[in-house]
């Protein structure tokens, strides 16, 4: 099986640090036919026919969001190309980045048009100090080139927090306050960035704009899943034989993904689980890697997609070891600002890390339910709600791992 690069479609064929090389290969054409277009025209083709969603991780219609911003009263308005990627196992947007920065560019600059704002921020994780740098000579490159006209981009030094990476925290950030997130709504598209209209979207969303522009709505359309199409970049890691980035369709199954991609698991080992989307997301057991991995049907099989990090875990693995590890990095990255997450995620991490020395009892499994269960429903962001759902996903389709940690109870 081959890749379908849409979002990748110029990494390892130009140098990304020229955009001599980008503009011959056919870069900022894109951006040429969209200011050729009425604004309203070409929002429309993204939401009603290009059904180009979200490859952020909540899936949400770009179309839809931009219309949102456009039709918000305000002379001033802001577009936000969120790269923090803070998420465990997730390395996609760097790689994005690092090998073709200006169809980012090109994406925000489209976007920009779009809704009529003159000023765009990339929030970019601060520990891409490689990436920061591709990305400020490349937009250096395009204001010398005049391609900007008069649109301002900045690239902001992320504050080094995984909050960060939901949308109005970040924004919190980008304003020099406490990263914290948002009361919702109102929604960013109507009060973002200093109060004003503001569209986020993620690294690869930008990337993939300029590409439906140039093609089309219909082209889009035709691939990958009806409801979800095009493609997805993945980031492998974990117990796989080839770890990287890999772009497929959104039809392609799971398995296809491993096996194809990944080249199946390594050292002749057994595939006891795979974790798709991310840290804050569930388990998904060998017997259910037939689906496609598209939004839509993941979520049928109560998986996610999230932000494409597919985390390979072999039999050799008690999977109570590796949510220690989880546990841990949720509280660490709470941003304190609810109990719910503040205490809870320390709890949880102070429970798992119990039971995995072999202390542990069934009354501790049963608290760790109950904690889950208050975070889920009472916590203020997705971090503190999603922060047990792997524990939670791993007790319900693992329970001889937690049964085999269990200290024997008298």
């Amino acid at each position: 099986m081959e890749e379908l690069r849409i979002t990748l479609r110029n990494a390892g064929k130009i140098n990304p640090e020229l955009i001599e090389d980008y503009i011959k290969v056919g870069g900022y054409t894109a951006l040429k036919k969209a200011r050729e277009t009425e604004r309203e025209q070409l929002i429309n083709m993204l939401e009603q026919s290009g059904k180009l969603r979200g490859r952020g991780g909540a899936g949400f219609n770009t179309g839809l969001k931009w219309s949102g911003a456009f039709k918000a009263k305000g002379a001033i308005k802001y577009v936000v190309c969120n790269a923090d990627e803070g998420e465990p196992g997730t390395y996609k947007d760097r790689m994005i980045i690092e090998s073709d920065p200006h169809t980012i560019l090109e994406g925000i600059l489209i976007g920009a048009y779009a809704i009529d704002a003159k000023e765009c921020y990339i929030y970019c994780r601060g520990e891409y100090e490689n990436s920061i740098r591709i990305l400020r000579k490349a937009i250096a490159q395009a204001e010398e080139k005049g391609l900007c006209g008069d649109v301002k981009i900045r690239v902001h030094s992320g504050a080094g927090s995984y909050v960060c990476g939901e949308e109005t925290a970040l924004l919190n950030s980008l304003e020099g306050k406490r990263a914290e997130p948002r009361l919702k709504p109102p929604f960013p598209t109507v009060a973002g960035f200093n109060a004003k209209p503001t569209v986020v979207n993620n690294v690869e969303t930008f990337a993939a704009v300029p590409a439906v522009v140039e093609k089309g709505a219909d082209w889009f359309c035709s691939i990958g899943a009806e409801q979800y199409p095009g493609t997805k970049v993945f980031s492998l890691s974990g117990d796989i034989t080839n770890k990287g980035c890999f772009e497929a369709a959104t039809n392609v199954k799971l398995r296809d993904i491993i096996d194809e991609f990944g080249g199946g698991v390594a050292n002749g080992k057994q595939l006891k689980a795979v974790q798709l989307g991310g840290s804050s997301c569930g388990f998904l057991k060998p017997e259910q890697l037939d689906t496609q991995v598209d939004l839509d049907s993941m979520r049928e099989i109560g998986g996610s997609l999230g932000s494409g990090a597919l985390l390979v875990i072999d039999d050799s693995h008690n999977m109570v070891d590796i949510l220690v590890g989880m546990a841990k990095f949720f509280n660490h990255e709470s941003c304190g600002k609810c109990t719910p997450c503040r205490e809870g995620t320390l709890r949880v991490a102070e429970l798992i890390e119990k039971i995995a020395a072999g202390n542990g009892s069934s009354q501790d499994l049963e608290e760790i339910k109950l904690l889950s269960d208050y975070m889920n429903m009472s916590a203020f962001c997705a971090l503190g709600q999603s922060a047990t759902t792997a524990i939670t996903s791993a007790m319900a389709l693992f329970p001889e791992d937690f049964s085999a940690k269990i200290a024997k109870e008298v």
